[in-house]
């Protein structure tokens, strides 16, 4: 499944942000329509790296719909991101 919503929530010790609830979905439009160019990119990568361009196209398939349920939780001199795609 293609992810469509990320939770963005950003904290620190006296401050805590209401979750922001970002929409993937919106994103495809412009990747559809510049698909033609991020396909010739990787066809031309992948040759230029020895690679088959299907399975370069599989691998990056595969992280695309790998996405759903990444929980990212990041903490650091007191503060927190959260990071949920859905």
């Amino acid at each position: 499944m293609i992810p469509s919503i990320a939770i963005l929530r950003i904290e620190n010790e006296r401050w805590r942000s209401p979750s922001l609830w970002i929409p993937l979905f919106l994103l495809w439009i412009p990747v559809l329509l510049l698909s033609p160019l991020f396909f010739l990119v990787l066809v031309g990568l992948s040759l230029a790296g020895g690679i088959s361009p299907w399975r370069a196209f599989r691998v990056f398939w595969d992280i695309l719909t790998g996405l759903p349920g990444t929980h990212v939780h990041v903490r650091a001199d007191g503060k927190t991101v959260l990071v949920r795609v859905l």
